[in-house]
């Protein structure tokens, strides 16, 4: 670039503030914001029972950015810091991406199959169920529930999977701790 586009020689000759098209060079008129060709998904930040709307931002698979939605009525585009820092939730290095397994009384973590985990979970779930069952209070009466398993559910879940949860879990299981981080 000749000296005579210089920023500065030429906010000196315009007698502008600096602020306007005279501060910037050819490369900085040129500089694009990396969303600015990105699809956008909207979703709920994962957070707490709020609700604030996100914009995400990706493109060829790969997340841009999140930030918030200034169409929702809720936060209007803003964000608290755990909700600003959703971006670094899903691209952080060190997030994790595979089960990983402690036995009892173990002291080391190791891989598990996907499949395996859901499998243990399951089958610890329906041993637990099985070891605390009770079919009749001290009275004699029907009641058939544990209380050797609990279910606590998180705030992004949304009203259908919390009915469907309740229904499984008291009606299915007969688990009588039931409840949702939301409402704390």
């Amino acid at each position: 670039m000749p000296i005579s586009d210089w920023p500065l020689l030429r906010q000196l000759r315009t007698g502008a503030d600096g602020t306007g098209p005279e501060s910037m060079s050819s490369t900085t008129r040129a500089l694009r914001a990396r969303t600015a060709d990105a699809d956008v998904a909207r979703s709920v930040c994962p957070y707490c029972g709020v609700g604030c709307g996100q914009r995400i931002f990706h493109k060829n698979g790969e997340l841009l950015a999140i930030d918030g939605d200034p169409e929702s009525p809720i936060n209007q585009g803003t964000l608290c810091p755990k909700g600003a820092a959703s971006f670094e939730l899903l691209t952080h290095e060190h997030r994790l991406s595979r089960v990983l397994h402690r036995e009892p009384g173990g002291t080391e973590w190791k891989e598990m199959p996907l499949e395996d985990a859901v499998d243990r979970v399951a089958d610890l779930v329906w041993q637990s169920r099985k070891d605390s069952w009770v079919a009749q209070d001290d009275q004699g009466r029907r009641v058939f529930h544990t209380d050797g398993v609990a279910h606590l559910g998180g705030a992004t879940l949304d009203n259908e999977e919390n009915y469907l949860i309740k229904k499984l879990f008291t009606g299915g299981l007969g688990m009588v701790a039931v409840s949702n981080q939301a409402r704390i």
